[in-house]
């Protein structure tokens, strides 16, 4: 099978099956167009959200590459790209229009095309990137980027610019998992100075929320967990009171340790009675942010007065409704300050040890792996 001579050789990590291990492939990427960038990837973060993609939970065609909190380098640009530069440093994150009215309005998150972008397998019309030596298409751009890759193509707007000196390596997983537990704090449920907040469920994405409550100044901050080592974690991090909840009642700890309920909370379990034991423990105009992604489909219930009669309230978060442009650079300003020490998430494998890391991840040992790739 010949190769369009625009196509470089990369090495993938291919979902092939539900459920089924990574293969780690020899694949083809086509040159950047239009707005596009390629990335040398030097890292990416291990993500939930991969792991339900892999598992069928959300719906992407495979076989894919998946990977969505890539760091690396620029290697080359498509003709349209303006403000980006070869060798400039940068962090991928989601895909959006930049163009329906949540986009237009500065709500990115909650694009109109929002999953076409992130899950579609595909880019906007239909390009598929990447493609394996037979010559049969990988599916791709998966939240733009598809950075289980040594190469990645992203956009313009999605490769966001990080100084130089930081660490590039340890960066990626600021693309989403980071940003959606610190966003969640500090842009989504705009957590104040002086409140309450629980997180349910304390792994990357919980313990980020822990340390972006306790950079806004929540003087009340609650974690629950049932690993121990999450919790002293937690504590370490921020947290003022820890919970085990195969120890103890959440609702009613969480009504203790606050005086009747707490301010804000975040869900980040994806547990249908964890967010209703949430809800229940929300003091009088609380309000509960849920970012936990079940499986598609998935309900829960709660008593409707109890949201009436307390003025309380439920959203949904994506990405911390982060703009990544401003929000990641400032999340990589206060690690570098010492204030934002994410590192303490994170645990680094090869590339070729991707199974590893996914069934660490699963099993709770590892909080946050990170792939180095570059140097596999």
């Amino acid at each position: 099978m010949q190769i369009a001579a625009d196509r470089r050789a990369v090495t993938v990590a291919v979902a092939r099956a539900a459920g089924q291990p990574f293969t780690i492939e020899p694949a083809y990427i086509r040159a950047p167009r239009s707005d596009e960038v390629l990335v040398k990837v030097v890292a990416t973060g291990m993500c939930h959200t991969d792991l339900i993609a892999r598992d069928q939970y959300y719906p992407v065609p495979l076989p894919a590459v998946l990977g969505h909190e890539g760091a690396g380098v620029v290697e080359a640009l498509g003709p349209g790209v303006k403000n980006l530069k070869v060798g400039d440093h940068v962090v991928l994150t989601y895909g959006a229009c930049g163009h329906c009215d949540p986009c237009a309005s500065g709500h990115e998150t909650y694009c109109t095309n929002f999953y076409a972008h992130n899950f579609g397998g595909t880019g906007p019309d239909g390009d598929i990137a990447l493609q394996s030596p037979d010559g049969k298409p990988l599916h791709d751009h998966f939240f733009t980027q598809s950075s289980f890759s040594t190469y990645a193509l992203a956009r313009e707007r999605n490769a966001i610019k990080v100084p130089a000196e930081a660490p590039l390596a340890l960066l990626g997983p600021l693309g989403c998992g980071i940003q959606t537990g610190a966003g969640a704090v500090i842009n989504s449920l705009k957590v104040r100075a002086g409140s309450s907040f629980v997180v349910y469920g304390a792994g990357a994405v919980g313990l980020s929320a822990v340390m972006a409550a306790r950079v806004v100044g929540a003087t009340t901050i609650i974690a629950v967990d049932v690993l121990p080592s999450r919790l002293e974690l937690a504590n370490e991090l921020g947290a003022t009171h820890t919970i085990n909840s195969r120890e103890a009642g959440v609702i009613e700890a969480v009504r203790e340790i606050t005086g009747g309920g707490a301010d804000f909370a975040l869900e980040s379990t994806g547990r249908p009675e964890v967010l209703e034991a949430g809800i229940e423990a929300l003091g009088g105009l609380g309000t509960l942010g849920v970012v936990g992604a079940p499986k598609l489909g998935t309900t829960a219930g709660f008593d409707v007065n109890n949201l009436i009669l307390g003025g309380r309230s439920i959203r949904g978060i994506v990405e911390g409704d982060s703009v990544p442009q401003v929000f990641i650079p400032q999340l990589v300003e206060l690690y570098q300050q010492g204030r934002f020490p994410f590192d303490r998430l994170v645990k680094f494998y090869p590339f070729e040890q991707i199974n590893q890391a996914a069934e660490d991840s699963t099993k709770g040992t590892t909080l946050k792996p990170i792939l180095r790739i570059e140097e596999s």
